[in-house]
Parts: structure tokens; C-alpha cells; sequence
């Protein structure tokens, strides 16, 4: 192997001189275009005869212009070139390849090729590196040795594969080299699942296993649904996608056509870096909190500490679970149709005080169209005859007390900017007068037109508490255990909150679905891939209406149900609820069971911790067995903390204290600074992960993973439920290398059935 290492190293030697000798050369070009481009638009009209005498010469001027224009361009598009090739080269300059294949294609001659981050050809087109989304490389995620077939754009290929080799370089050195009939081999897998932890999430191109390739090249699919265990790499897997997609599709699809909504905003920080490190734009990112109260503005909707907090009565429950149902999503559809013929709610426009236009006059003109008009179509002639309204009362207006008291005051300088792009000389007063009313009329109306063209003479939130009024002729209440009585009683809790301008998560979805259904809102129709991570924690609800947002769009979602914070049990019935809204045929589930972030000692006992069943297999990376601490008293348990932390900090690992609430957490930490223990507590979502110990509520963990997990209080006051079973679970299943669970004064009785052999009581 060290003749085969020295050969390997001699090619990656002559591959980076090539690579040094494109950076020089791109640079020189980029400099040589951009003085070019300097130039040709210092001198644009020097070079450019202008001759307008005849029609002739305007043509040939013209003909000039246009000339000069496209050498302008041409200079531009190849600065634009060469610069994105010398990205892709100085990233490559870092890491030039990770794999090769040697393989023969029927009769042909057999080929050797190597697979980066990204292409790169030598100055006589060459192909040295291939990009590893292109189709040939995906031989190096699909199969072993032997034949493999492959897609290509002209359909399949087969070719006969003889060796795969995966490399990890450092510094332009090969520091180790695998040969390898698997896809990836698991040496490769544990060099880089060896290695210590970040705030930014790393690229996993080197390591892309088959079960992953197939979620990241899946383009058939309109709905790919992948189920992944905690830490299988499905997070990992979907930002490659994307950044596939964004290769494959290179001119028909830009960063700005494709969107994620991640769990929080925190976890869209940690995930920022994967596909610039990639060389691709980051997708447009939103949390569904951030997507849903950007579109309900002056209304506070429940953000994430008040929905993990919030204390649900068992009616409170119900009623929760089915306005996340589908049914009630059919029901908000059901009842907007009976809107087109009676009961919507507007408010009067006014103006200076005064009603302008009555509600009962805007009723009037909305349900004087026939019934061929549906709501939206309503909407907008009602909106053109109140702008036609509107256009003939400026001249009564212009009459007003208030518009000549108005007129006789004007400054000088209100005089001049009223005679801007308009008239400065009169016949008469009468006229001059006229022409001032009309410009402070039509500049005192502009609110009320604003006011018309943004629908806000819909009464929207009286129209959703009529809706919750009606919703039990539309939906059977006793599917979710619940009487009329019990329904009626949480409405008119919710109009007191309402009346305070406050929306639960579980309104937050069905009131913006009525409002679009009421405004004819067709959604967002250039968006061409949507990427939904963590769907456990989103009802059927929002996942449908998320499906109307995007009527254009693929989707991909990905999520652990067991790993269900928010929605609890309700998560299980969650495939069965989508599966619902797309067509089976274009439908695709992937199930990764194995799972890699943590060693087998720690993936061992989390798996535990659920209910027998899940398919959850560890990859084989040892480590030490989880610790559980359990003292007397909290006091007892801080000085065995204190220890702990200095135990990670010596073995240089990044450590997570992670406590159920952000009220226990605060507490913890206060404790530690007073122990002289530095660390950052991490309170709300937008915040970013830094360096060293962290403390962190568990609301906020999600995605993430660490060194060293520290499991804070996992007692039985805190976990007793057995709806807090996937809580513990998600917690847990953070760790990497080491995981420590400390409990006073008696551990929670959902950990009583984990094996004694999985853990160590200290």
C-alpha cells in the first residue's frame, strides 16, 4: 500500500500545481476583464458616433449603442465566470478530492476519475476532479465493485467497477487512504465521525451513504417523506439535496426557488454554512413561526418558550388536537363556501373620524355579484367599485371646510412641491384653487385607497371567531372527546385572548387559511421545493396548509417521530394524515435506521429509553458507557457537575447542559457562575451556538448535537409522564462521544426499564 500511497500522493501533488496554476491564471484573466469592462464604459459615448440628422444615421447610431452594450456584457459575464471558477478552485485548493473509481464501460478503454467538491478541468479541458453531484460519481455512493448502473441524462448506464478508493487530506498530504468494495467504507465513516464537534454543521459529501444518496438525487418525487432516526444524517442528507438540485437544475432553479423551515431559528444558524461550504447560495430559510407572524402582523402569536411551557387542560388538549386535524382544515374550507352567500364580516373605511363608506354599503356591493363569483373574484370587484367610489367623491370633497382651510394656509414651500410635474401658471383663482383641492383631496384619500387595495375592510378576526361559533356543524367533536359545552367554553376564552391581540400556535395556521380562503389567495407559485424539517412537531393542519402555500412546489420532509416535542402522541398518525394530501404514485418514504452521530454505547441507551419497536441500528464507534449521577439534593449533584464539566473540558470536548425548561436552565447556570464554571446560556432561538460549555433549554436542542451531553434533573418531578418520553429521548440522543444524567433526588421512572448493562450508576 505505500507504493500505492507515494503514486497517490505524486498525482494529488501534480493536482494541486494545476489547481495553483488556474488560481493564477483565472486571477490575471478576472483583472484583464474587469479593466476591460472599466474601460469600455469610461469610453462608451467616445467610441460611440451619435448621429441623430436622419433616419439612417439613428439606425447606424443605434446599431453603435447596441454594439457597445454586448462587448459591455460579454466583458461582464466573463468577470461573472471566471470568478465563480476561481471559487470553486480555491475551495478545492483546500481539499482537491475524496474519492476515486476506476471503472470500463463495455469495450471501451477503462477510466479513472476522481470526485471533489467541486469540477475542475486543466487548461486544455481536461477533466481532473469531478463534482461529486455530477451522474458518473454517483457510482461512488450507489454500489461496490462489479456492475453498477448509474442514471445519466440520455437514461441508465451500466459499468463494470474495479477499484473505489476514499482519501482524507490535510494540507495538500494524504493522511490516510482506504480501498474499499463498500460504498463508504466504515474506516472512512469513523475518521470523520471521530472528529469533535462544531457550531456550524459540516457538509457530509465524503460520507454519503446509499440510503442518503437516494433521498439527495430523487427527483421523481412529489412528496419525498424520510423518517430518519436522531442523528442518521437526514438534516445532512436534504441540505446535500439541496445543493443537487441547485447543480442538476443549474439555470431553471435558483437558491431563491427553494425553502426550509427549520425548527428554530438557532438550529437555522448552526445548518447556515453547508451549502456556501458547497459552493451553492443558501435556500430561503424560515421558521413556521416566522412565516406565520410575518403575515399577521399587530397580533402576537405563541412563540416557542410559550408553547413547550403552556400547561393544557385535558379539554384544552382535544381541542388543540383537532384544530390541527385535517378534518378542521376541510371544515375552515366548508365554511368559507357558505361566505359566498351570506355572513362575511367587514368593517367601515373611514376617513377623518367619519364612516366614509358604511360596512353595510360594502355587504351591499359584495353580495350584489352572482353566484358564478366566488370569494375572491368577489373581493376584487368589490375593491374596483369602491376605488371607482372613492375616484368620485374627490370632487365633492374638494368642497370641504377642511380642504380650504387647508388651501388658504399653504407655505411656500408646500406651493412648490404641490406644483411639482404639474401645473405652475392659472387663468384665474378659481382654477388655481381647484388645482390645489384636487392634489391635497387625492393626497389625503391615498390612505384610503391603501386602506381598500390591502383588504383592510375585511373584518378577518370577527370572521374567525364567527368561524370557531360555527365549527361544530362542521366537525364532529366527539371524535376528540369533546361536548359543545366544553367547545363553546374555549371560545370564548380565546376571544378574551383575542380581544388582547394574542393567538395560540394551534389558531395561529386556521386563521391565516380563512383569510386566504376569504381573499382568494392562490399562494406562493414560483417556489419549486419545499423542505420541511422536524414535520413531528407540525399538525396534518399545518402541513396541508403548507401544501396550499406552495401549489407549485416538491416536497421534502423529514423528521423523527419519536423525537416529537410539541405534538406528542398525536405524531404517530402524522404519515397516515399527509400521505393523504399527495398522490401515492409520486410519493416516496426512505427510513434511515442507523444512526451516526453517537458511538454505539450512547445510541444503545437512548434506543432504550423509547418503547420497544423502533428500528433504530447503532453505527459501531465506541465509547464510554453513559454515567447517571442521582444525589440527594441539587447541591449534591452541582459539585459532581462542576467535576464533570472539567472532565469534558480536559478531553477538549464541547459540552451541553441541557435542561428541560428555560427556567431550569437559568438556574443551573446561575449556580455554575457562582461555582467560578464559565459558560453561555443560550435563552432564545436567535441566539447562536458559541464556543465552550453551553446550557441550553431542551425546546432549543433540536438538530443539534455536542461532545458531551449533560442531561440536567432528569428526576421525576420533571419527567413522570409518559408523554415526555420522546422528550427524554431527544435530549439524549444530542450526544456524540459522552453522555451524563444527573437526577435528585430519585431518577424518572420512564428511564426504570433502560438495561442496567447500558449505563453506569455513580
Amino acid at each position: 500500500m505505500d507504493k500505492e500511497k507515494q503514486f497517490e500522493q505524486a498525482h494529488l501533488d501534480r493536482t494541486m500545481k494545476e489547481l495553483d496554476a488556474a488560481d493564477d491564471r483565472l486571477s490575471q484573466e478576472i483583472e484583464r476583464t474587469k479593466a476591460e469592462e472599466t474601460s469600455l464604459n469610461k469610453n462608451f459615448f467616445a467610441d460611440t458616433s451619435i448621429n441623430l440628422s436622419n433616419d439612417a444615421e439613428t439606425i447606424e447610431t443605434a446599431a453603435s449603442i447596441q454594439q457597445q452594450q454586448q462587448l459591455l456584457d460579454e466583458r461582464s459575464n466573463a468577470w461573472r465566470q471566471s470568478t465563480m471558477q476561481l471559487d470553486t478552485v480555491r475551495r478545492l485548493k483546500g481539499n482537491p478530492f475524496f474519492a476515486r473509481i476506476d471503472f470500463q464501460e463495455g469495450q471501451e478503454k477503462p477510466e479513472t476519475i476522481y470526485i471533489g467538491l467541486g469540477s475542475f478541468t486543466n487548461k486544455n479541458g481536461k477533466f481532473l476532479i469531478y463534482d461529486w453531484r455530477a451522474p458518473i460519481s454517483s457510482i461512488y455512493y450507489d454500489g461496490g465493485l462489479g456492475k453498477v448502473t448509474y442514471q445519466t441524462p440520455d437514461g441508465p448506464q451500466t459499468v463494470d467497477v474495479s477499484l473505489k478508493r476514499q482519501f482524507v487530506i490535510e494540507n495538500g498530504q494524504i493522511q490516510t487512504m482506504f480501498d474499499t468494495t463498500e460504498t463508504i467504507g466504515d474506516q472512512m465513516l469513523l475518521e470523520v465521525l471521530n472528529e469533535k464537534s462544531d457550531t456550524q454543521m459540516k457538509s457530509i459529501v465524503t460520507t454519503i451513504q446509499r440510503e442518503q444518496n437516494q433521498i439527495i438525487r430523487d427527483t421523481s418525487a412529489d412528496l419525498l417523506f424520510v423518517q430518519g432516526a436522531a442523528g442518521s444524517g437526514k438534516t445532512s442528507a436534504v441540505l446535500q439535496r439541496v445543493a443537487y438540485l441547485l447543480y442538476r437544475y443549474r439555470g431553471n432553479l435558483s437558491a431563491s426557488q427553494v425553502i426550509m423551515f427549520s425548527p428554530n431559528q438557532l438550529f437555522s444558524d448552526y445548518i447556515g454554512n453547508v451549502l456556501p461550504e458547497l459552493g451553492e447560495q443558501n435556500m430561503v430559510q424560515f421558521t413556521f413561526y416566522q412565516y406565520v407572524t410575518r403575515r399577521v402582523p399587530n397580533i402576537q402569536v405563541q412563540d416557542l418558550f410559550s408553547q413547550f411551557e403552556a400547561k393544557l387542560t385535558k379539554p384544552q388538549k382535544a381541542i388543540a388536537k383537532a384544530k390541527g386535524s385535517l378534518a378542521f382544515f376541510k371544515a375552515t374550507e366548508q365554511y368559507a363556501q357558505t361566505l359566498e352567500a351570506a355572513n362575511m364580516r367587514f368593517r367601515d373605511i373611514k376617513f377623518q373620524g367619519k364612516v366614509f363608506i358604511s360596512r353595510k354599503r360594502i355587504a351591499d356591493i359584495f353580495y350584489s355579484y352572482n353566484e358564478n363569483y366566488h370569494l375572491g373574484n368577489r373581493l376584487s370587484a368589490t375593491k374596483e367599485r369602491l376605488l371607482s367610489m372613492l375616484n368620485r367623491k374627490v370632487d365633492s370633497e374638494m368642497k370641504a371646510d377642511w380642504v380650504q382651510d387647508t388651501v388658504e394656509n399653504l407655505s411656500e414651500e408646500q406651493i412648490r412641491s404641490l406644483q411639482e410635474n404639474g401645473q405652475k401658471e392659472f387663468k384665474d383663482s378659481d382654477a388655481e384653487y381647484k388645482f390645489y383641492a384636487r392634489k391635497i383631496v387625492i393626497d389625503a384619500f391615498q390612505s384610503i385607497q391603501q386602506s381598500i387595495v390591502r383588504n383592510h375592510f375585511l373584518n378577518v378576526r370577527a370572521q374567525y371567531v364567527h368561524f370557531l361559533r360555527e365549527a361544530p356543524h362542521y366537525l364532529n367533536l366527539a371524535e376528540y372527546g369533546l361536548t359543545a359545552a366544553e367547545w363553546d367554553e374555549e371560545v370564548d376564552q380565546f376571544v378574551e385572548a383575542f380581544k388582547a391581540r394574542q393567538l395560540t400556535m394551534a389558531d395561529a395556521t386556521p386563521y391565516l387559511y380563512l383569510y386566504d380562503l376569504m381573499t382568494g389567495r392562490h399562494g406562493e407559485r414560483n417556489m419549486r421545493y419545499v423542505f420541511i424539517d422536524e414535520i413531528q412537531d407540525y399538525t396534518p393542519f399545518q402541513l396541508a396548509y403548507l401544501q396550499r402555500s406552495f401549489p407549485k412546489a416538491k416536497f421534502t420532509l423529514l423528521g423523527d417521530l419519536n423525537q416529537a416535542i410539541f405534538t406528542k402522541e398525536n405524531s404517530h398518525t402524522l404519515i397516515a394524515d399527509v400521505s393523504k394530501l399527495f398522490d401515492p404514485e409520486k410519493t416516496r418514504v426512505v427510513q434511515l435506521t442507523r444512526s451516526y452521530r453517537s458511538t454505539k454505547q450512547v445510541t444503545d441507551f437512548t434506543k432504550a429509553i423509547l418503547k420497544a419497536g423502533q428500528k433504530i441500528e447503532a453505527f459501531n464507534r465506541q465509547g464510554p458507557l453513559p454515567i447517571v449521577y442521582q444525589r440527594a439534593d441539587e447541591q449534591a449533584l452541582l459539585a459532581t457537575l462542576v467535576k464533570q464539566i472539567n472532565i469534558d473540558n480536559a478531553a477538549k470536548q464541547t459540552t451541553a447542559i441541557i435542561a428541560k425548561t428555560l427556567e431550569a436552565a437559568e438556574q443551573v447556570q446561575a449556580e455554575l457562575q457562582q461555582a467560578g464554571v464559565k459558560t453561555t446560556l443560550i435563552r432564545s432561538e436567535n441566539q447562536r451556538l458559541a464556543a465552550g460549555v453551553i446550557v441550553v433549554p431542551s425546546y432549543l436542542a433540536k438538530g443539534l448535537e455536542f461532545d458531551a451531553v449533560v442531561l440536567w434533573q432528569a428526576n421525576a418531578a420533571n419527567f413522570h409522564h409518559e408523554d415526555e418520553r420522546e422528550l427524554l429521548y431527544t435530549i439524549a440522543s444530542r450526544a456524540m462521544h459522552r453522555l451524563t444524567i444527573f437526577a435528585s433526588p430519585a431518577l424518572s421512572p420512564l428511564l426504570a426499564d433502560v438495561p442496567t448493562d447500558l449505563y453506569e450508576m455513580k
